[in-house]
């Protein structure tokens, strides 16, 4: 796969992941300035993360790891695949009904798991408004699997548009419950907040995923798949057996996540306690992991899915240089966009925060500009380890990576835990975000070493000396915009939404020019191959 095939793959799901990135984060806005971003945005966001988590802890790891490797193998059948996507697809969905049920069951134990704090004497309100949530949101569990399995199968069809399209009509739902509770009362609290706007928010939010599932039912259709129920497990025990390892790899990744949540948590009842309130808890960190998120969804993302069932076809054939050279590849094509990316969100993180996040106060939105700058720096590692992952999925290898996985979850895990009893409670979530980024740049090196016993040794250099010069490029490009902003005091100051929004605009737009501009005399080659891929984006938007 070249260059310019892999854009073009890429470029597919790009224009789907832009929007859905963008009605996401409009999402994401209207949650914090419905909920704020103290206690009773953290019980909103805890028992919403809570489907997620389990779900990706249990299932969703191991069919995102095997499915797309294993059915591709499956296309040779005498069924084209069809006997094995069905009976998996079964099988799946009657072990997610029953955690479903489970789940639902037990909600008050996993809130105490997940946000022990709200168990403390004086936070009962809160414990029983996360608990009501969670059982509102742990059916999206379901939906989620049913999403991830034919959102796969199309992938191994070679459709990738629909898994990275439905999730608009997710965040399209739920901006409509969110709008609506916004339009009858302006914003809710502990205190103010009823039964049935609880019901309301949590069932909607749970219609959003239900949508999002149920509109890929025939676009697997059209590929030529035809899912029935078909009870049994004859074919699947290869993919169990993957699926084992992969469901460690989740397991200790889900544990690490189980700290962040509770680390955020206790952070935020000790500073409530201590009449604190300002942007502590786990809702400042998950509002700013969201924004980071962003450059790493619509480029990171949609170039892998693009990739791996080519990694795959590889490494059936035993292609081992090829699968080296994708990799490589798809690393220093996706550092075009994530250096300059963390590099921008490390020197305007505050202003970009209270420019976007309306209805909080400037101080709460200013402290999630913070916690952005402290993902940030992990933004670049974090990208380039979903990539060597996948050369470990290609070759159905799911056991080594749970080292590198284990390695950095036990770096977390450890900065967490003294951040939480060094910090002060208000600074405590920017701790979360300088143990993440870390955690993943020490956890990349782990990677590479692993990843040997494939492909043979990963010459950093091979990638290191391109995102190098990224970084002088977007440094020499945005380090004079950010004195500028210093000098004029324009992250600190009180200016009104418009004026923060034109500054952040002149600001990005301006550092974004000179990054391009640098990079270009460098001989970056990726630029090129970047102004492909927009081009590439703008084409198929003309078609449509």
């Amino acid at each position: 796969m070249k260059n310019n095939e892999l854009f073009r793959a890429s470029g597919i799901m790009a224009i789907g992941t832009i929007l859905s990135r963008i009605t996401g984060f409009i999402r994401a806005l209207l949650a914090v300035a419905v909920l704020g971003t103290a206690l009773l945005a953290d019980t909103f966001n805890v028992a919403n993360t809570m489907p997620n988590i389990l779900y990706n802890l249990l299932v969703g790891g191991a069919l995102t790891a095997i499915f797309v490797p294993q059915l591709v193998r499956s296309f040779s059948d005498e069924d084209g695949g069809q006997g094995f996507a069905s009976r998996l697809v079964t099988t799946i969905s009657l072990i997610l009904l029953a955690l479903v049920a489970l789940g639902v069951l037990f909600a008050p134990a996993l809130v105490r798991l997940y946000a022990p704090e709200f168990s403390t004497p004086g936070f009962e309100t809160e414990q029983a408004i996360a608990v009501a949530f969670t059982r509102y949101c742990l059916p999206q569990i379901f939906f989620l699997g049913l999403f991830t399995m034919l959102g796969q199968v199309a992938n191994a069809r070679g459709s990738f548009a629909p898994l990275m399209w439905a999730p608009i009509a997710n965040n399209l739902v739920v901006i409509v419950v969110f709008t609506g509770m916004l339009i009858v009362q302006r914003s809710l609290t502990l205190d103010t907040i009823t039964d049935l706007q609880v019901q309301i928010l949590g069932w909607g939010t749970t219609l959003g995923v239900v949508v999002q599932a149920l509109i890929l039912i025939p676009v697997v259709k059209r590929s030529g798949i035809h899912l029935r129920l078909m009870f049994g497990v004859q074919g699947l025990g290869k993919s169990f057996g993957l699926a084992g390892w992969t469901l460690i790899y989740v397991l200790i990744s889900q544990l690490g996540y189980l700290v962040t949540v509770n680390v955020a948590t206790s952070a935020a009842v000790r500073s409530a306690s201590a009449g604190i309130t300002t942007g502590v808890g786990f809702t400042p960190f998950t509002s700013a992991y969201y924004i980071m998120l962003l450059p790493y969804s619509i480029v990171t993302i949609s170039i892998v899915t693009a990739l791996l069932p080519h990694l795959s076809k590889l490494a059936i054939q035993k292609d081992v240089e090829e699968v080296r050279k994708q990799l490589i590849r798809a690393i220093r094509m996706v550092g075009v966009v994530t250096v300059p990316s963390a590099v921008a969100l490390l020197l305007f993180g505050p202003l970009m925060t209270q420019s976007l996040y309306l209805g909080i106060p400037l101080e709460d939105a200013r402290y999630i500009g913070f916690v952005l700058s402290a993902l940030s720096l992990g933004l670049v590692a974090f990208s380039i380890n979903l990539i060597l992952i996948r050369g470990f999925n290609a070759f159905e290898d799911t056991k080594t990576q749970v080292v590198s996985i284990f390695i950095i979850n036990v770096i977390s895990v450890a900065l967490s835990y003294l951040f939480l009893a060094t910090l002060e409670s208000n600074w405590v979530t920017v701790g979360l975000g300088v143990a993440f980024s870390v955690s993943y740049i020490v956890g990349l090196f782990i990677t590479i070493s692993l990843l040997k016993k494939h492909i043979g040794r990963l010459q950093i250099s091979e990638f290191a000396s391109q995102h190098g010069r990224l970084l002088i490029a977007s440094l020499i490009g945005m380090l004079p915009f950010f004195v500028i902003s210093v000098l004029l005091d324009w992250s600190y100051d009180d200016a009104s939404l418009p004026v923060r929004a034109v500054r952040l605009v002149l600001l990005l737009g301006g550092s974004g020019i000179g990054y391009l501009l640098v990079a270009r005399a460098f001989k970056v080659s990726e630029i090129a191959g970047l102004k492909g891929f927009a081009t590439s984006l703008l084409q198929r938007r003309r078609k449509k």
